[in-house]
C-alpha cells in the first residue's frame, strides 16, 4: 500500500506526535509499504545531521503561515491524491481542515485519523482552541472512516467526548508503541555519566519532555517543588531533564533559585543515539503533567522497556499507562508526588522485581511490532473493503 502520514510535528523535534508517525512509518516500511510522512517546513530547520536520520520518510512541505506547532500547508492536497490511504494527525491546526477538504472530494480514498490529544492555552489562545474543538473538530473527524484513540479512557473524558458518544462505531483503541528493541535495558554509560557530572551511586530521576511553549504543560514547576521537599526532609536524590525549548532558561532559573542547581541536570536535546542510553540512567521516570494537554505519555513507555518504572500524574488516558508501570499522583499535587518518589527508593529491595516487570510489561502489551501489525490490517480492510 502507499501511505500517507500527515503530522505537525516531526523527528529531530522532541514531541510524541511526530515521533509516533516516525515509528509508525519506520514499522509499516518493514511490513513491504510504502510510506511518506508530510510535515511542514519550518523557517527554523532542525540540526541537519539529525535531520537526516529521520529523513527516509519525511517530505517537508512549504508552510508560508505558521505558528508554534500550527502550519497552514496548502501543496497538501495534490500531494495525497497518489496515495492509497491517507493518516492524519490530530491536532493539526491550520492543515487539518486541508485533508477535510480533500477527503470530500476524494470519498473512495480511506482517511484514517489518530485523535492524540486536546488542545489547551491561555487567554486569547485558549478561547480560539475551545471554539476551534467546539466548531472544527468534529467536522474534521465527521469525514474520518476510522478513528484511532490510545484509549477509551483518554477519549471518554476530552473535547471529543460528545463526538466519540454519537459516533462509537467510527472509534478504534490503538494504543502507541514502543521500540523494545532501542529501549531496553542496559548498563549505566560511563561517558554520559561524566559527561553531566552525575553520580553513579545517588538515586536517579529522569524527566523527559518538550520545554517548548507547547509543552507548558509538561508540569516541571510540579517536579521542582517536588524535588525541593524531598531536599528539604534530607532525601537524596538526582534528577536528569532531557529536552529543549525556549521555557528550558526559565526552568534552570526556577531549580537554581529553589536550591536545586546541585541535583538538577538540564542536559537539553538528546540524539536517538543518546536518549536510551539517558533511560538506563534512571532508577523512575517522571511525567508530571497537568492537564489533558497530555493524553497518553510515550515516554512512560520508553522508560518501561528501559526497565524504568514510572509515576505519572492521574490523568485520562495516562494513567492507563502510568498504572502498568508504576503510580499515579493527583496532577499538580507536588506533596503526593514527592511522598510517591520517597515511598519508591525506601522498597530497595523490590527495585529490582519492579525493573524488571515493567519491561515484561512492555514487550507483551506495547512493542510497536504487534501495534502496528493491527494498524496494518486495518488499513488492508479499508483500502480493500470486505
Amino acid at each position: 500500500m502507499k501511505i500517507a502520514h500527515i503530522v505537525c510535528t516531526y523527528p529531530p523535534y522532541y514531541g510524541g506526535m511526530g515521533n509516533t508517525a516516525f515509528q509508525m512509518a519506520s514499522f509499516l516500511s518493514l511490513l513491504e509499504n510504502d510510506v511518506q510522512v508530510f510535515t511542514p517546513q519550518y523557517a527554523v530547520e532542525p540540526d541537519k545531521q539529525e535531520l537526516e536520520q529521520n529523513q527516509d520518510f519525511a517530505k517537508r512541505l512549504p508552510a508560508p503561515f505558521y505558528y508554534g506547532n500550527a502550519a497552514y500547508m496548502p501543496s497538501i492536497a495534490k500531494e495525497l491524491d497518489s496515495f492509497d490511504l491517507v493518516h492524519l494527525h490530530y491536532p493539526f491546526f491550520g492543515t487539518a481542515n486541508l485533508v477535510r477538504k480533500w477527503k470530500l472530494k476524494n470519498k473512495n480514498k480511506p482517511l484514517v485519523v489518530t485523535y492524540h490529544m486536546d488542545t489547551r492555552g491561555d487567554g486569547l489562545k485558549g478561547f480560539i482552541f475551545k471554539m476551534y474543538a467546539k466548531f472544527w473538530m468534529p467536522k474534521i473527524l465527521a469525514v474520518a472512516d476510522k478513528i484511532l484513540v490510545s484509549s477509551f479512557d483518554y477519549i471518554e473524558h476530552s473535547d471529543a467526548k460528545n463526538f466519540f458518544l454519537a459516533n462509537k462505531e467510527k472509534f478504534l483503541e490503538m494504543p502507541f508503541g514502543v521500540d523494545i528493541k532501542n529501549f531496553s535495558p542496559r548498563a549505566k554509560d560511563d561517558n554520559l555519566l561524566i559527561k553531566n557530572n552525575l553520580r553513579s551511586d545517588l538515586p536517579t530521576l529522569l524527566f523527559v519532555g518538550g520545554m517548548d511553549s507547547a509543552h507548558y504543560f509538561k508540569g516541571i514547576d510540579v517536579l521542582l517543588k517536588a524535588l525541593y521537599l524531598l531536599k528539604e526532609n534530607k532525601i537524596e536524590v538526582q534528577t536528569i531533564l532531557v529536552g529543549d525549548g525556549d521555557l528550558k532558561e526559565k526552568y534552570i532559573l526556577q531549580a537554581k533559585g529553589m536550591g536545586l542547581d546541585d541535583i538538577t541536570y538540564f542536559v537539553g536535546f538528546a540524539s536517538n543515539e543518546d536518549l536510551p542510553k539517558y533511560y538506563n540512567l534512571a532508577d523512575l521516570l517522571v511525567l508530571p503533567s497537568i492537564n489533558t494537554a497530555e493524553a497518553f505519555g510515550v515516554v512512560l513507555l520508553e522508560a518501561m522497556a528501559s526497565g524504568v518504572p514510572v509515576i505519572a500524574s492521574d490523568l485520562p488516558g495516562v494513567r492507563t499507562v502510568a498504572k502498568d508501570g508504576g503510580e499515579v499522583f493527583t496532577p499538580k499535587k507536588y506533596e503526593e508526588l514527592a511522598s510517591l518518589i520517597k515511598d519508591y527508593f525506601s522498597q530497595s529491595a523490590n527495585i529490582i522485581n519492579y525493573k524488571k516487570q515493567v519491561r515484561e510489561v512492555a514487550e507483551a502489551k506495547y512493542s510497536w511490532q504487534n501495534i502496528v501489525e493491527k494498524l496494518d490490517r486495518l488499513y488492508k480492510e479499508l483500502v480493500v473493503p470486505h
